[in-house]
């Protein structure tokens, strides 16, 4: 299925920042179409009118359908999806509500999202816990047969899968490392940050007892806005984060206390209500678009600009793997990435530098230091990413 020109011209004409400039920094802040900041604008002036308390009362019933949005985004209930202020709350949350002994076994990938990297290393030194992470294919992803058999020779209590990292465009099997999750045992959280919004998430698909997303990047939602999945196996489980406040638990007596009964339990009392708001309305703006026709559209646009720029001399594009997103990065020789981002910019184009603390392990396999990172959407065109290869190849004639 692919937008019509009427379709597209719409969500142009939805979104004023295409007039500003080419914006390829989807993968890091998407423009939000002007229903999100009609949303959040509108609550902040209730909330100026009568009172921060009240205008969240009034608008009770839009903040139902936050739930209701994003568990149709997932193919989930509602009491399975909590707010959170980005994904990475919402991923450490769900960490913290594992109980980890010494010697107990994360399994991850040599692909999970710095953050999440630096929290296992973390529950490593404080927890005792011992980290694995599974073989990557020559073409790029885990391996399935190495990570059954790490499941199968160290019973980890938890598998995590970063479905597409930040710093290329690969999109790894979540499908399958769910499957072996299921088929074992064993926990699995999956991190759908840049997949949330790119294409279409089955929770019943992926069989993730956990799947964290933010609204900031493809969902192009406000920024400080994320939500978690938690299944109900972990709900019955009675999981729960580290810490719990008034909102995910009942205080029941002078020493007991209850946690809430569904997803909720994971989030905070105190949020936005203008950013929860803003993120409703990205979810059902996607909704309304097609999750299946964003996927296609943004995956081809970034397959046309990954033909492009392979083609320029010195230019070594970095992504690997059997699936392709919308997430392009490449590498320059002689270059150095601040002044490459800002030439860039100095042309009208958006795009982004993933340094090589983000991607240790990825990068030095690639024997590189850096990444410019172009992030096409579907909202972007053709003629935009014929422009953007063009002026590249000009920036670096010019230096050359």
């Amino acid at each position: 299925m692919l937008f019509n020109s009427s379709q597209l011209e719409k969500f142009r004409q939805d979104t004023p920042g295409v007039q500003e400039r080419i914006h390829f920094n989807n993968a890091g802040a998407a423009l939000p179409p002007e229903p999100v900041l009609q949303a959040i604008l509108s609550h902040l002036a209730m909330e100026a009118r009568i009172g921060g308390y009240e205008a969240a009362i009034a608008a009770r019933r839009e903040v139902a359908g936050f739930y209701k949005a994003v568990g149709r985004l997932l193919n989930a209930p509602s009491r399975n999806i909590s707010f959170a202020t980005s994904a990475t709350e919402a991923y450490t949350k769900a960490l913290s509500s594992i109980s980890f002994k010494p010697g107990d076994v994360i399994l991850a990938t040599e692909d999970d999202y710095v953050s999440n990297q630096i929290a296992f290393l973390q529950l490593q030194k404080r927890a005792g816990i011992r980290l694995f992470r599974t073989k990557s294919r020559p073409e790029g992803g885990f391996d399935p047969a190495s990570m059954e058999k790490i499941i199968r020779k160290h019973r980890p209590k938890l598998v995590a899968v970063t479905h597409i990292p930040t710093n290329s465009g690969l999109v790894q099997d979540a499908e399958v490392a769910g499957q072996l999750c299921r088929q074992h045992g064993c926990l699995y959280l999956l991190d759908a940050c840049q997949s949330a919004g790119q294409m279409p998430l089955d929770v019943t698909r992926l069989h993730c007892d956990f799947l964290s997303g933010t609204f900031r990047k493809f969902l192009r939602g406000p920024r400080g806005a994320g939500f978690l999945y938690v299944s109900d196996r972990v709900l019955k489980k009675e999981l729960a984060p580290l810490f719990l406040d008034l909102h995910s638990a009942d205080w029941t007596g002078a020493d007991s206390y209850s946690p809430r009964k569904d997803a909720r339990r994971f989030e905070s009392w105190e949020r936005s209500y203008a950013l929860l708001l803003g993120s409703k309305a990205a979810a059902e703006y996607a909704l309304k678009a097609g999750l299946d026709a964003i996927r296609e559209r943004t995956f081809r646009l970034a397959a046309s600009l990954r033909g492009q720029l392979s083609e320029i001399p010195h230019t070594q594009v970095l992504d690997r793997g059997k699936s392709l997103c919308g997430i392009v990065s490449l590498h320059i020789d002689n270059w150095k990435p601040l002044p490459l981002k800002m030439a860039l910019e100095q042309k009208g184009i958006n795009a982004s530098i993933a340094g090589h603390n983000s991607a240790v392990i990825d990068f030095d396999k690639k024997g590189v230091e850096w990444a410019l990172r172009l992030s096409p959407h579907y909202y972007n065109t053709e003629e935009e990413v014929n422009t953007v290869a063009e002026r590249l190849k000009e920036v670096l004639e010019k230096q050359a």
